[in-house]
């Protein structure tokens, strides 16, 4: 273990009020977020594999596990059977991803990586997604954006011109982001046949909604259409048992999940969010709008575990990995995957350190968000 401390840990008002009460059991757990981000997910990988291999069995509650992108793809591997080995293969087949030009090309065209990607999700939960659907504790909600107005369908002028008016608008005020697109969110539902989907966890007054049940006819699409990140996938169109249209990376309305938390509003139970930062940022055209990366009340009993920034500059290059490592390391696929194998080593401290600190969990190691 580096001798630099790997882990923050975070809380909002209600929630350091709770851990100074009752400390924190698993049976707190009320919600567990999963931000988009690529790459960066790759370093909660032993996060993951600590809370739902053996940390979460200890207790019964129904958890709802909320997720967009890379985050629906961990949240939805937590719910197969055995998931310390299931994120453990998640994570060798994100590391194992190429996604090489074909001869002639300088980049990979999108409707080439999204066969690649569909391919890697059919290999991943083919003959499992039941599995997934029928979790007996865990209520899986997958985040994709829907396309409205101009972004309605994907087309070369469309697709440009409609990211434009949603920067534009979200720029201007967050909710004038639902002009263009709209929160989809397709959740599990109870066991049998035409069940309505599980109420989700937080209330959506702050973006247009809606929600369509998750099953085995939806499910693959569902969970490409949370990943497909605009320009480098192409949009899902017209998914299953889900309003028509074109569907895109769920981080575009969600980045981090910054939601309005049903947890919060009741200060009943908690929100442990495994995350790569401090900052819990709305959406993805609000990464560079820095007045809306605090925290608000939404977030008054969330946990966030986040890396230290001091221990992210000892890991390769000084940083988490994230997508840029793709181009930066080109073919050299051996080299970005030892540079990202070295980060997913090392993050196994994140996860000692959490564990440690469950065995008394000290207040005065609390962070404000």
């Amino acid at each position: 273990m580096s001798h630099v401390p790997a882990l923050r840990i975070h809380a909002g008002p209600k929630a350091l009020d709770h851990i100074r009460r009752h400390g924190l059991a698993p049976g707190h757990v009320r919600v567990i977020p999963a931000a988009a981000g690529g790459p960066k997910g790759l370093i909660l990988g032993p996060l993951d594999r600590f809370i739902f291999g053996h940390w979460l069995a200890q207790a019964d509650q129904p958890v709802d596990l909320v997720g967009a992108s890379i985050g629906a793809w961990r949240m939805a591997t937590a719910c197969l059977a055995q998931p310390e080995q299931a994120l453990a293969r998640l994570e060798r087949d994100y590391i194992a991803q190429r996604f090489d030009p074909p001869a002639g090309h300088r980049r990979t065209p999108a409707w080439l990586v999204s066969e690649r990607f569909a391919q890697s999700l059919q290999d991943f939960y083919g003959g499992r997604v039941a599995e997934v659907l029928a979790h007996r504790r865990y209520r899986l909600h997958v985040v994709a954006a829907r396309g409205r107005g101009l972004l309605a369908r994907e087309s070369g002028w469309r697709t440009p011109l409609g990211y434009l008016g949603a920067f534009m608008s979200n720029a201007l005020h967050r909710p004038a982001l639902g002009w263009w697109l709209e929160r989809v969110v397709f959740s599990t539902a109870p066991h049998g046949p035409q069940q309505a989907p599980h109420r989700l966890p937080f209330a959506t007054a702050d973006l247009c909604t809606r929600q369509a049940r998750l099953d085995e006819a939806n499910f693959m699409q569902a969970l490409r259409a949370s990943c497909s990140i605009p320009f480098v996938l192409q949009a899902v169109h017209d998914i299953a048992g889900a309003p028509r249209g074109a569907y895109w990376d769920g981080g575009i309305t969600d980045y981090h999940m910054h939601l309005d938390y049903a947890a919060s509003q009741a200060g009943d139970g908690i929100v442990l969010y495994p995350h790569f930062q401090r900052a819990v940022v709305p959406g993805w055209l609000d990464k560079s709008l820095r007045w809306r990366h605090r925290a608000s009340h939404f977030l008054d009993s969330m946990v966030v575990l986040a890396p230290d920034p001091a221990w992210v500059a000892g890991l390769p290059r000084g940083k988490l990995p994230d997508r840029h490592d793709f181009l930066d390391y080109g073919t050299d696929h051996a080299a970005r995957a030892r540079a990202w194998n070295a980060a997913t080593s090392a993050s196994r401290q994140l996860a000692d350190e959490f564990a440690q600190w469950l065995q008394r969990p000290d207040p005065s190691r609390v962070l404000p968000l």
